[in-house]
C-alpha cells in the first residue's frame, strides 16, 4: 500500500449542548504535495476561492490541479474552522434578535453535507484530492453509508443555540432517500439529536437541480404554515431560489460545486 501521505489525528471537542458530549472525529490530515502544489502562471488560489465563495464563479467542475494543496491546507487548517465561527457567529447574533411566535412554526433550515456533517475525511483521500479529481457517485455513496462524518463544531454550535432559544430546525439534503436510517444515525452520533423534519431526496425528485429541489421543499415548508427564520448551507443552491427564508448564512467550500 505504501507510506501513509496523511496523517489521522483525533480532535475531542465537546458540545455547547451541556446533556450530549461527542467526539469530534475530523482528522487532521496532511494533504499530499507534489504536482498540485506547483502555481500556474494566470491561476491565484486565494482568488479562485473567492470567486468560489462569492457565487461569480459558477458551475465548475473540478478545483485546478494547482489548487489541490491549497484547498487542502485550507480545509485542513485554523482559516477554514475560524470562517466558519464567524458564520455561525454572525447567525446566532441574528438569531438572539429575533422572538419566536411561539407556536412552534419559526424554523431554521440547514443542509447536511459541509454544512452540519464534514466530509473531509473523505475529500482529503488520494482517490479524491479536495475535488482536484472527478466526482465519482459510487464511492461517494459508499462514503455516506458508512455513516462516520464528523459534525462541523461550528454549525453544531449555531444549531444547539438556535434550539435553546425556542425555534425548530429541519435538515434539507439532497441525500437520496435510502440513506434515511443511515444519516440520522450520523446525525445523532455527531451531536444533532433533535429536529422538526428530515427532508432527503426521493424518487419523484430525480433529476430535478438542487435550487429547484430545495426551492420546492422550502415551499412545500412554508404552504405548511412553516416561517423560515434562518438558511443555512455550504451551496449557493441552498440559499438561492425560492422561499429561501428571512435570513441565509453560506458556510465555505472550495471542494465542489451543486448547481
Amino acid at each position: 500500500m505504501g507510506i501513509p501521505i496523511f496523517l489521522f489525528i483525533a480532535i475531542i471537542l465537546s458540545t455547547s449542548n451541556a446533556e450530549f458530549d461527542v467526539v469530534n472525529p475530523i482528522r487532521q490530515l496532511r494533504p499530499r504535495s507534489g504536482a498540485g502544489g506547483h502555481r500556474v502562471k494566470g491561476l491565484n488560489c486565494f482568488s479562485w476561492r473567492l470567486a468560489v465563495e462569492t457565487n461569480n464563479l459558477q458551475a465548475w467542475k473540478l478545483v485546478p490541479a494547482s489548487c489541490e494543496t491549497y484547498v487542502g491546507n485550507y480545509m485542513l487548517g485554523q482559516q477554514y474552522r475560524n470562517d466558519c465561527d464567524q458564520v455561525a457567529d454572525i447567525a446566532i447574533e441574528y438569531a438572539k434578535s429575533v422572538k419566536p411566535a411561539g407556536d412552534g412554526k419559526d424554523v431554521w433550515v440547514f443542509d447536511i453535507d459541509e454544512t452540519t456533517l464534514s466530509n473531509i475525511p473523505y475529500y482529503a483521500r488520494n482517490d479524491v484530492q479536495f475535488g482536484a479529481i472527478k466526482y465519482n457517485d459510487t464511492k461517494f455513496n459508499n462514503w455516506v453509508a458508512e455513516g462516520i462524518a464528523p459534525p462541523i463544531p461550528a454549525i453544531r454550535r449555531l444549531y444547539t443555540t438556535v434550539l435553546s432559544l425556542g425555534f425548530k430546525t429541519v435538515f434539507l439534503s439532497g441525500t437520496a432517500e435510502k440513506f434515511t436510517d443511515t444519516r440520522i444515525l450520523n446525525l445523532h452520533n455527531a451531536g444533532y439529536y433533535k429536529w422538526e423534519k428530515l427532508i432527503l431526496k426521493g424518487g419523484a425528485d430525480k433529476g430535478s437541480s438542487a435550487v429547484a429541489y430545495k426551492s420546492k421543499k422550502r415551499t412545500e415548508l412554508v404552504n405548511q404554515g412553516y416561517r423560515i427564520v434562518g438558511n443555512v448551507g455550504d451551496q449557493w443552491s441552498d440559499l438561492i431560489g425560492e422561499n429561501v427564508g428571512n435570513r441565509t448564512f453560506k458556510v465555505p467550500d472550495p471542494m465542489y460545486y451543486i448547481g
